[in-house]
């Protein structure tokens, strides 16, 4: 099952009040690539349910395009969930590189990526995946 969406927009405020600027996920990127990142249900690091074939930064934030797998009970799961429309969130795990504060809000410049979780409720309400008609 392919999927696709944002993980990261730029410059909107999470719910905890970080916002990541535009060129944040560069250099991890650089490094990595999307073979570097996994694909987790809920963050959770034994419930690998997939690969991400495509990680970009565009003039909206940070895109990704992967295969939900069915090698799991896991995985099947967040097929079965996602093709119902009851998951359709994305939220990153990531460490901070580089990060300023401005007022309440924390402004990441630069962000280790580690895993884009799919999550049932994304701490950027806008951080949103969808069923791709596209081949990955």
């Amino acid at each position: 099952m392919v999927i696709q969406g944002y993980a990261s927009l730029w410059g909107a405020a999470d719910l905890n009040g970080d916002v990541v600027q535009a060129g944040a996920f560069a250099d991890s990127l650089a490094k990595t690539g999307a073979e570097g990142v996994r694909m987790l249900h809920g963050h959770d690091g034994r419930a690998v349910v997939g690969v991400w074939d495509a990680i970009a930064e565009d003039a909206r934030g940070l895109f990704v395009r992967g295969r939900i797998m069915d090698w799991s009970p896991e995985a099947r799961l967040a097929q079965a969930l996602s093709r119902a429309g009851a998951l359709d969130g994305l939220s990153i795990g990531y460490r901070t590189a580089r990060a300023r504060r401005q007022g309440r809000l924390r402004v990441l410049s630069g962000v280790d990526l580690w895993e884009v979780s799919l999550v049932t409720f994304p701490m950027l309400p806008g951080a949103r995946f969808s069923l791709s008609r596209t081949p990955a």
